[in-house]
């Protein structure tokens, strides 16, 4: 009580009637329920990770909604701002043990466990078991390799299991129909099902098999670690459950599961790791680094302008769970003002309440009516537009409308989401009759019960919602303000995924930020932004250079300053830890790129009867230690200064091609980093592909489209046979977004396996349609394929330039002529001039320009403002 009150005092300054209520009424329920203690030790380990520097989370679930929570800071969303209730959390009537599940910056997660260990002692702290159990198919394998069955035979009944258990499978073979309901009437599945119902009445070692699995499937198989449970006993943890030492850990683990912990009564904690959470503390400490300011994310300001309008673009790449392509086309549809419409979408973004959000969006923007079945539900489905969207709204208008306490509000919340069918045939007639005594339509009522019910399954959780809105928030908040910090973050917290790296740097790249290689002389070991405000790449994402040596680096550089050529860096920089292999390895990327002296090639190849430049730095680098230690410098020649061993000498050679270089830094760090192999086609790519090769990846997205165009680089390839000997071959593609691999057959495989060569540049069109063999799969049918340099001779027929007719004056006309005199060609040239005002466009062919359609001139007509302009094809 006493830290309830001290904490109020900091959160509201002024503690009104309404806030004094509300925290009586919670410290009471706490008092009664008997879970004092269970709030003082999470309040005790969530102010000792803040202590540590370790972040936490404003809160997660339902813990959200207590005030107390808030005011002694466990949680860090004002609950009686946002409507949240304390009784979706504990009331009197709940008999289930509460749950605070609290967020942790995934880095600092095992710090905050090592607290609890050391307060409570490592023999009253455990981890919580998990049992793994067989499924269907693992069963079918693991007694087929006792059986002896051959490996093809068990692969092949594995593989008639449907998505059932074997033991359902089995009692449906009774009732053919009620089989193909739960199959959903899928032909192949119920043909799959039905044969391997036969092969079980049969009396071979298949038979055995089938039978065997179906008596061991859901048995124990292994056991696991619970991922972020911990229990917490008032003394020695053997004293209230069985225990085992855990797997990769020196804590013990509980022999009893969730589920039985649980009803035991013990008190579980919930430390989760949350990466965003990192990935935020990141930022500040980048944004520290670069501008001198410490931010706060708890204090960002919830209103801000310039975050919201980043929502409203929908460019929330990188922001916290609203980074998906359908939640940047709602956000762009929903544009939103308020963070109630954050909180929202949050929530309504989920498979079953997704139908809702168009509606939501014309609500809000007055292109649909908001009503309400009642006046009376106004008070709490405003902030919806009328709609459902939430729990705790179907808690507070029970309370409202029918006079519901507190406690049967959320028995009302439990028995909707669960669909418990014979406690809600109790409470209906009960909302019916309190409700239409305070004077509502029974009818209404009707309706608004059946309403509740349809939505009550998906209506979520707002308190979870809430604070999960915060944090993206907190995202877009650093994102608007910090872009290149903030992306510097995201990419090192992705740093282990080269498609996630490659994906937000194409994200960097629209944004207008470049993406710089690694340097010796700028980059840490994640990724940072320099000066310039252009993010610099982490030295440890280059496989081979090893945490040592850029730990050594960074060390070093900070303490004495830039390094000035590669004998001074090779000096420098500890031996033990920088190998031959290791600078191979930053040449490779090209982190020795700033030493403009010498070229990567120079680094890595040498000419004939010569060595490298990377063994020459080596050598004399060892040479200077070697004077050093045996201190054979003159007494004049400036000590330790090795100024008298004159620099090797480097002989000139060619360096790497684009492409060669490219490829070299693919092999050391997994992409392309100083520019990709596809740039040469840039005019192709934007000008004929409607699709990117990822996207092939769920043909649902792209099958409305009449022909789908693609572009890419071959990076494998592979001639194969089938089990019937028929030829076939595997095609994978890459482009900017990532790659695809095309399965080729019969007459395609003849017809297109001459372009199975790598390196080789391809432009492919195909259309989507549905696969041979199976009902409701679609597939990608190629049409053809053709090299990607002939895609401009055949395909660009001329260019067609707009200009808006109050930017037509001489000057422009005499800066296009001057460019169309320098590109002259075959392709034709057009202009449309439009007036605007009069809604007229006027088109205008010119014979006497015929142009050469190059990068250069696209190039040069990209610098003039005053026009747009785009290809022809044929």
């Amino acid at each position: 009580r006493h830290l309830t009150y001290e904490g109020a005092k900091k959160r509201y300054q002024e503690i009104t009637p309404e806030i004094q209520e509300r925290l009586d009424f919670e410290l009471e329920t706490i008092e009664r329920t008997g879970y004092p203690g269970y709030f003082l030790i999470v309040q005790d380990f969530t102010r000792a990770a803040r202590d540590m520097g370790v972040s936490v989370g404003p809160g997660r679930g339902s813990a959200a909604g207590s005030a107390v929570a808030y005011c002694i800071g466990i949680t860090n969303v004002d609950p009686i701002e946002y409507d949240l209730l304390f009784e979706r959390f504990l009331n009197p009537d709940r008999v289930s043990l509460p749950d605070i599940d609290i967020d942790f910056d995934d880095e600092g997660r095992g710090k905050v466990i090592d607290y609890v260990i050391k307060k409570y002692g490592s023999n009253q702290v455990a981890q919580i078991i998990t049992y793994g159990t067989m499924a269907a198919k693992s069963a079918i394998r693991d007694t087929a390799r006792v059986l002896n069955l051959p490996l093809p035979e068990a692969g092949r009944l594995a593989n008639l299991v449907p998505d059932l258990k074997l033991k359902t499978l089995f009692e449906l073979a009774k009732n053919k129909s009620a089989l193909a309901d739960k199959l959903k009437g899928q032909g192949e599945l119920i043909q799959k099902a039905e044969e391997l119902l036969r092969i079980a009445q049969g009396q071979d070692e298949s038979a055995k098999t089938v039978n065997q699995a179906t008596v061991l499937e859901g048995s124990v198989r292994n056991t696991g670690i619970h991922a972020c449970g911990v229990i917490i006993t008032p003394d020695d943890i053997t004293n209230f459950v069985p225990v085992a030492l855990a797997k990769d850990s020196d804590m013990v683990c509980t022999q009893f599961d969730n589920s039985v912990v649980e009803s035991a009564g013990l008190l579980k904690m919930d430390f989760l790791g949350l990466k965003t959470l990192t990935l935020i503390k990141d930022a500040i400490k980048i944004v520290k680094e670069r501008h001198g300011i410490q931010l706060d994310a708890d204090t960002f300001p919830i209103d801000d302008e310039k975050t919201y309008e980043l929502f409203q673009r929908g460019e929330t790449v990188g922001i916290f769970q609203y980074e998906s392509p359908g939640m940047q086309k709602y956000m762009r549809d929903l544009k939103p003002t308020a963070f109630a419409d954050l909180i929202a979408m949050n929530a309504l973004y989920r498979p079953g309440p997704l139908a809702y959000i168009p509606e939501f969006i014309e609500r809000k923007h007055g292109k649909k009516e908001i009503t309400y079945d009642l006046e009376d539900m106004k008070e709490y489905l405003e902030e919806t537009y009328g709609i459902t969207v939430y729990q705790e709204q179907v808690m507070l208008l029970s309370q409202k409308l029918a006079g519901f306490t507190k406690g049967e509000a959320d028995v009302l919340r439990k028995a909707m989401g669960k669909k418990q069918k014979d406690v809600l045939d109790k409470m209906k007639p009960k909302f019916i009759e309190q409700a239409a005594a305070k004077g509502h339509e029974p009818k209404k009522l009707e309706k608004i019960w059946t309403d509740w019910e349809a939505f009550a399954s998906y209506a979520f959780n707002k308190s979870h919602s809430t604070c999960y809105a915060w944090v993206a928030y907190q995202t877009a908040y650093l994102k608007a303000h910090y872009p290149a910090e903030y992306m510097a973050s995201v990419l090192s917290n992705n740093m282990n995924d080269i498609t996630q790296v490659t994906f937000f740097m194409e994200e960097c790249k629209r944004m207008g930020i470049p993406v710089l290689g690694p340097d010796v002389n700028e980059s840490k070991g994640g990724f940072t932004v320099n000066q310039a405000g252009e993010i610099r790449f982490g030295m440890a994402a280059i496989k081979g250079a090893g945490s040592a040596a850029v730990d050594d680096i960074i060390a070093e550089r900070e303490k004495n300053g830039p390094f000035k050529n590669i004998f001074e860096f090779a000096k420098r920089v500890n031996s033990r830890a920088l190998n031959k292999k290791t600078m191979e390895a930053l040449a490779m990327a090209g982190s020795f790129d700033c030493f403009t002296e010498h070229h990567r090639r120079q680094y890595l190849e040498a000419p004939e009867g010569d060595v490298t430049l990377i063994e020459k730095a080596v050598k004399y680098a060892q040479r200077i230690q070697q004077e050093e230690e045996s201190a054979q410098v003159s007494l004049f020649g400036g000590a330790g200064g090795g100024m008298d061993i004159p620099l090797p000498t480097v002989n000139p050679m060619e360096p790497f091609s684009q492409l060669q270089q490219l490829n070299i830094e693919k092999e050391v760090v997994g992409l392309y980093i100083s520019g990709h192999p596809l740039d040469q086609y840039k005019l192709e790519i934007e000008s004929f592909t409607n699709a990117s090769l990822p996207d092939l990846n769920d043909l649902n997205n792209i099958r409305s489209k009449t022909e789908i165009q693609l572009a890419g680089i071959v990076t494998d390839f592979a001639h194969r046979t089938t089990k019937n000997g028929k030829p076939f071959g595997t095609l994978t593609l890459e482009d900017y977004q990532g790659g695809f691999t095309f399965f080729l057959f019969g007459e395609d495989y003849v017809k297109y396996k001459e372009y199975f060569m790598k390196g080789w540049f391809l432009f492919i069109k195909g259309k989507v349609g549905q696969k041979k063999w199976a009902e409701n799969e679609l597939e990608f049918k190629v049409g053809s394929i053709m090299l990607l340099s002939e895609v401009r001779g055949k395909m660009v027929k001329g260019l067609r330039v707009n200009i808006d007719l109050d930017h037509l004056n001489y000057d422009l006309m005499e800066k296009l002529e001057g460019i169309t005199e320098k590109y002259k060609g075959d392709a034709k040239l057009y202009f449309n001039v439009i007036d605007r005002r009069e809604n007229i466009t006027l088109e205008l062919f010119s014979k006497r320009f015929s142009i050469n359609p190059c990068e250069e001139l696209m190039g040069e007509l990209k610098l003039i403002p005053e026009i747009a302009y785009k290809v022809i094809s044929s």
